[in-house]
């Protein structure tokens, strides 16, 4: 993974009744609606948090 790759991670669907870790990674993210969108470089942290809500967003490598 190369440090120069950008990823837009947006969020898709709510974290209402999901796991509180996966509240908590939302949060850690910084999503806090629908349609919300953020981007972050793509490292192997941020990897492993998408792990996690992988169903809740929608990854986009720029």
């Amino acid at each position: 993974m190369p440090q120069n790759t950008i990823l837009k991670i947006t969020q898709v669907k709510s974290s209402i009744g999901y796991a509180p870790k996966a509240k908590r990674t939302m949060i850690a993210l910084g999503l806090k609606r629908i349609h919300h969108s953020i981007e972050k470089p793509d490292t192997p942290e941020l990897r492993g948090m998408l792990r996690v809500v992988d169903h809740l967003v929608k990854v986009v490598k720029l």
